[in-house]
C-alpha cells in the first residue's frame, strides 16, 4: 500500500502551515513596531542634541546633527 496521509494528518499539516504563516506575519509586525520606536527615539534624542547645540552656540555640532536629523526624517 502506498504511503497515504489520513485526513487528520492533512488537517494538522495545513494548520501548522497556517500557524507558521500567521507567526511570520506577527514577527514582521513586531519588528516594524520596534523599528519605528527606535527611529522615533533616535529622532527625539537628535532634537535634544540640536537644541543643546543651539544653546551652546555650537555651529559645527548643530550643522552635523541637523544633517543627521534630515536623513532620519526621510525614513520616519
Amino acid at each position: 500500500m502506498k504511503n497515504k496521509k489520513s485526513s487528520t494528518d492533512i488537517m494538522n499539516s495545513r494548520m501548522n502551515n497556517k500557524d507558521q504563516a500567521e507567526n511570520a506575519v506577527l514577527d514582521m509586525y513586531i519588528q516594524m513596531v520596534l523599528d519605528e520606536a527606535i527611529l522615533l527615539r533616535r529622532k527625539m534624542l537628535l532634537e535634544a542634541k540640536i537644541n543643546d547645540a543651539l544653546d551652546r552656540y555650537d555651529r559645527e555640532a548643530f550643522l552635523r546633527l541637523s544633517e543627521e536629523y534630515k536623513k532620519l526624517r526621510k525614513i520616519v
